[in-house]
């Protein structure tokens, strides 16, 4: 029996029009464009404007552009799978109002949250789904508003985040493309060095916690830059030598854009070179799930049938992981 491998067969993204500088930045917090730009490689990020919109205002965007460039209709998704920290609300899952918005009525849905690797997570198990012959056509959505739980007087914050949206489509392979391999780890220990404090069963919203501002992102960077470096870096290097990878076998590293120091130790670890790596961070910032699949949806044109794609995140919790993939299509 032939193996069925799961294969992303379109992708798309959003992002707002507002576009936030770092010159603007300078105006609200003790900054400088070359103080941000040295350290993350920062230019600007886009910001979703407007009362009432949420995390998956984005995503309908997205997901409308991928279902008209593979040329189905919602109605024919069986799974919608939506990576966030930023959900619409706590429930439902915004996976379902997502599905709401664009007609995807067939369709069964939950949020997975796994910080800024939980798109890759999201990846890896919708493709059990795939493989296990259940499901026929699969979305994936990485996306965040991650300027609702931004402090922006919090210069080690507010410089970094920014809010967009990525979307990819799961469908079987019988060719042997598609997902081949994957590593996902987490680290339950570094929760303290990247979270947020308030909002959820633990520390429900009250005044003190509004007043403290603990419903905002808290980042020790030091300690999160060493460990995403190191780890981001080894499970990448891992994905490779357990498949037999070369630098020369890889065409593209599709790594989370969080830090372009980060990137940068992640493919000199691999032995790869700039022009392998898709870096886009200068123009979005750190859209959290969004980054991975936005690049996918940019460098969409520049991928070819068969070429190996490696995937690699960290975030907070701790969670990291890498996906090897060998893409499925040729753009016309």
């Amino acid at each position: 029996m032939t193996k069925i491998n799961a294969a992303i067969t379109a992708v798309a993204h959003h992002v707002p029009e507002y576009v936030l500088t770092n010159a603007e930045l300078e105006k609200l917090v003790d900054t400088t464009d070359e103080w941000i730009t040295s350290r993350t490689g920062i230019k600007e990020r886009r910001i979703l404007k407007g009362e009432g919109k949420g995390v998956t205002e984005m995503a309908k965007e997205a997901i409308e552009k991928l279902l008209k460039k593979r040329g189905i209709g919602p109605e024919e998704i069986d799974l919608v799978i939506f990576c966030s920290v930023t959900p619409d609300k706590i429930f439902p899952a915004s996976a379902n109002i997502v599905s709401a918005k664009v007609g995807m009525s067939n369709a069964f849905g939950f949020d997975l949250n796994a910080a800024c690797s939980g798109f890759m997570y999201g990846l890896v198990t919708a493709s059990k789904f795939i493989e296990s012959g259940t499901h026929k056509k699969v979305i994936v959505v990485g996306a965040d508003k991650m300027s609702t739980i931004i402090d922006y007087t919090d210069r080690q914050t507010c410089i970094i985040f920014g809010d967009g949206a990525g979307v990819v489509l799961l469908e079987p392979n019988n060719d042997g493309l598609g997902i081949q391999d994957s590593i996902l780890k987490s680290d339950g220990t570094g929760e303290p060095f990247l979270h947020q404090v308030a909002g959820g069963s633990e520390y429900p919203p009250t005044e003190k916690t509004v007043a403290e501002k603990q419903h905002y992102v808290h980042q020790e960077g030091k300690t999160v830059f060493k460990f995403a470096v190191s780890n981001m870096a080894d499970v990448s290097y891992e994905i490779m030598q357990r498949n037999k990878l070369t630098a020369d076998d890889v065409s593209w590293l599709v790594p989370h854009q969080a830090n372009l120091r980060i990137i940068d130790a992640t493919a000199n670890r691999m032995g790869l070179n700039k022009d392998k790596v898709m870096v886009n961070i200068h123009k979005y910032g750190n859209t959290t799930n969004g980054t991975i699949p936005i690049c996918l949806s940019e460098w969409e044109s520049q991928m070819n049938k068969g070429d190996n794609i490696i995937l690699s995140a960290f975030g907070g919790g701790f969670t990291w992981g890498a996906v090897y993939i060998k893409w499925a299509y040729n753009t016309i």
